[in-house]
């Protein structure tokens, strides 16, 4: 070699005529690569007298075999919404299969957010599962700089460059208005989630369409917002009353948020569903317990957090490129908006 240096793992890939991650797939003993692909890296090898280090190996020597599951929440949201509980069973289930740890990481204030920032710098992980993605939020970018491969539970936006699972917020929010409407609800307002967070923009834009689909025109005074937890709901419920009162029907963007306007309602002595009908969104096992049982919009939480440790599975075993996919949901009609 020109200036006796070292053969490097681009240095084969270039001579076998295929890509780095196929040459590190070889190298790993991976069975994802055709019969041509590993003979022609194989006599690449051994013409070049390549000697396999630590990168070339890929992530199997300097593995850890632990993942984080990164939620920028406090310990109090954890324990109170549902959606984060069935969550981490999903994502538990799937690393125990593989005998991967699970580390979970709150990240509070600045000084948590530099300790995980300085721990994935380091590689002390193989990989992160991010939760709770907010437009502003600088984390997604700085997991993208470090190159450690990451997978978020929903997205910043529509542009969003990393690898995430979500689910179809503005179908499920779209079907669950629509349901209203053919039970013959003619003002329905909803409580969002926080508008800083594309699931709290898309359930909100599924209210909108289902509206515009029916040629009703949006009224914004019915419009409130909330932050996914019960007392938002309550506070928001009560917003809309005194706004509207003569609302008859709510979409709610979660079940939680929809508990509190539940509360809200019976406290001002609306009937449900004979005055005012409401859905929610998740399908918690709060929705079976309310009083009256909650329509709601099913979406597979923890489905998508076994989904997101096979995408990162993919990723960090073997190579693969970003996957970004939208799981569905389904309507759940019970007596709250029948």
């Amino acid at each position: 070699m020109a200036g006796n240096r070292q053969p490097t793992i681009k240095t084969v890939a270039a001579r076998a005529g295929v890509g780095r991650t196929t040459v590190s797939r070889v190298v790993n003993g991976s069975p994802q690569v055709s019969a041509d692909a590993r003979s022609r890296v194989l006599a690449a090898i051994k013409e070049l007298n390549y000697v396999p280090n630590s990168v070339a190996r890929g992530l199997v020597t300097d593995r850890t075999n632990s993942v984080a599951l990164v939620i920028p929440e406090s310990e109090s949201r954890l324990g109170a919404e549902p959606f984060f509980a069935a969550l981490i069973r999903g994502v538990s289930a799937a690393l125990a299969e593989s005998r991967t740890q699970l580390q979970l990481t709150l990240v509070r204030d600045q000084a948590e957010r530099d300790q995980l920032t300085e721990s994935v710098t380091a590689r002390r992980v193989d990989g992160v599962l991010l939760v709770s993605v907010r437009s502003g939020d600088r984390l997604p970018a700085v997991l993208e700089e470090t190159g450690l491969p990451t997978v978020l539970a929903g997205r910043r936006d529509a542009g969003e460059r990393l690898s995430y699972v979500t689910c179809d917020n503005i179908g499920g929010a779209t079907e669950a208005v629509r349901h209203l409407l053919r039970g013959g609800r003619t003002t329905i307002a909803t409580i969002t989630g926080p508008l800083d967070m594309d699931v709290g923009r898309s359930r909100l834009a599924g209210w909108r369409a289902a509206h515009e689909e029916a040629g009703i025109p949006v009224r914004e005074q019915l419009v409130e917002a909330g932050d996914f937890t019960e007392e938002s709901g309550r506070r928001a419920m009560r917003s809309l009353l005194e706004r509207a009162p003569d609302l008859d029907a709510v979409f709610v963007a979660s079940d939680l948020m929809a508990l509190g306007a539940l509360s809200e309602l019976r406290r001002q002595k609306r009937q449900i569903p004979g005055d005012v009908a409401i859905v929610g969104f998740e399908d918690s096992p709060l929705a079976r317990l309310t009083d009256p049982p909650l329509t709601t919009v099913r979406q597979p939480v923890e489905e998508l957090g076994r989904t997101m440790v096979r995408i990162l599975t993919d990723i960090t075993w073997h190579g693969a490129a970003r996957q970004q996919l939208t799981l569905p949901t389904e309507l759940v009609v019970r007596e709250s908006s029948r």
